[in-house]
């Protein structure tokens, strides 16, 4: 056997979550479930592993084939650990699509791997939240979506100087592209792979993809002129277009709610994954250090029918994943100083007092629905209350021989440092339990 120590880094691209992360992320993840509840998404989860055949289908080729962690198992089937959640939501709906209620109103926060390249941002395990609204045809499901993430960004107090929407649609897009070059729904597709990457490459390879694709100058400089277009000049251009209509539609809705100072036009969202049908949007971080996009998602109209035949369920959703949630949050100053629950108790311990009666006294703290422990093992009573400083206790119980017999106890507030006597039959009252 090897003497080499093994290595204390996790797999490259994961974390390990101590517990002062894990507060951090159930304080977040908390604020992101109570938003949605109060706008009546329900929660579901699915399987870590399903067939690959199911990405390869609808998610793209490099998603499929390139940042997938997929195996052969012993049954001699392709799978892989989920790379993302639409393709499963949308396999579970056609599942149970005469037994449930639309529309659907649905959220998840999976675990997710994809391997990829690891930079700010972007892990290879990483959490998601997932949206979605199943079963609404028209801009109302879409209009609904960007509200809840807009609500979502708010809740944690962000402003509409930390955070933009920009917001396009797939049809005008095919609809302007087919206006401009004369491509086919094929043709506007490959084009619209190079305009989604056009802020990932520089301007003269850009230009090339675009060239090669048969793209005159002329050409590129009305797309180009697109990008700083407001939505009425954008769809001015194409007023018969289904996506102009729900754009118009869209923005109309947003205005009236009060909801477009978050939001923006942008004609050169895309959203690379070939599913997306109508509506697609990107939420942006407006901070210089970490201006990009967040998260993002759209309407996949076509994607139950790929499990039912003639299926005729539209979706419309979004993924927000956790790691850029918290470059967001630590980068605009939006997390608490104070995480979890503000009252923590530990019980000190004595030699004169029964390691019993200890037991009994944090017992009765935890039934009153006080967070409460007992310090493991008797030391100076000075190391004691560092290890409850250390710990983020907000309050320790002094029990010793003269209080026991008093039936009562002193409560020391780590903050103030001030002791109060109280009799143990009204601890819960004391601290409002």
């Amino acid at each position: 056997m090897s003497n080499q120590l093994l290595s204390t880094k996790p797999y490259k691209g994961t974390r390990d979550f101590y517990p002062d992360d894990m507060r951090l992320r159930n304080w977040f993840f908390g604020k992101i479930r109570e938003t949605l509840e109060t706008a009546a998404f329900d929660e579901y989860n699915g399987p870590m592993l399903e067939s690959l055949e199911l990405y390869a289908a609808k998610s793209g080729e490099e998603i499929a084939t390139k940042q997938t962690y997929n195996f052969m198992d012993r049954g001699d089937r392709m799978v892989a650990i989920r790379p993302e959640m639409t393709p499963t939501v949308a396999r579970m709906v056609a599942g149970k699509m005469n037994d449930l209620n639309f529309p659907l109103r649905w959220f998840s926060i999976p675990n997710m791997y994809r391997y990829e390249a690891t930079q700010r941002g972007r892990l290879r395990e990483f959490w998601q939240l997932n949206v979605d609204i199943f079963g609404c045809n028209t801009y109302e499901a879409d209009l609904e979506i960007i509200v809840s993430a807009i609500r979502i960004m708010k809740s944690f107090g962000a402003t509409k100087e930390m955070f933009t929407v920009r917001i396009n649609n797939r049809r005008f897009f095919n609809d302007v592209v087919a206006a401009i070059t004369g491509k086919d729904a094929e043709g506007s597709r490959l084009v619209s792979k190079v305009i989604d990457r056009k802020n990932k490459v520089s301007r003269e390879a850009y230009e090339k993809d675009l060239r090669e694709l048969g793209l005159l100058d002329e050409q590129i400089a009305k797309i180009d002129a697109l990008y700083e277009m407001s939505v009425e000049e954008a769809t001015a251009l194409c007023p018969d277009s289904i996506g102009a209509g729900e754009l118009r539609d869209l923005f109309a809705a947003l205005r009236e709610l009060n909801l477009d100072q978050y939001c923006k036009f942008d004609f050169g969202i895309i959203r690379g994954l070939d599913y997306y049908t109508g509506t697609v949007f990107e939420v942006f971080d407006n901070a210089p250090e970490n201006n990009r996009a967040m998260f993002g998602g759209g309407r996949y109209d076509n994607l139950v029918g790929l499990f039912v035949k003639n299926a005729k369920v539209s979706g419309v959703g979004y993924g927000m994943g956790d790691v850029t949630l918290e470059n967001f949050l630590v980068t605009h100053g939006l997390v608490p100083e104070v995480l979890g629950q503000k009252t923590k108790v530990l019980v000190t311990r004595f030699s004169d007092v029964p390691y019993a009666e200890y037991v009994k006294l944090t017992e009765t703290l935890r039934n009153a629905g006080i967070a409460a422990s007992l310090h493991l093992e008797a030391k100076k009573f000075g190391k004691q209350i560092e290890y409850a400083v250390k710990e983020n206790y907000s309050h320790v119980v002094i029990m010793g021989g003269t209080e026991l017999e008093a039936g009562e106890v002193k409560i020391k507030d780590l903050a103030t440092r001030e002791e109060t006597a109280v009799k143990i039959n009204e601890l819960a009252e004391f601290f409002g339990a």
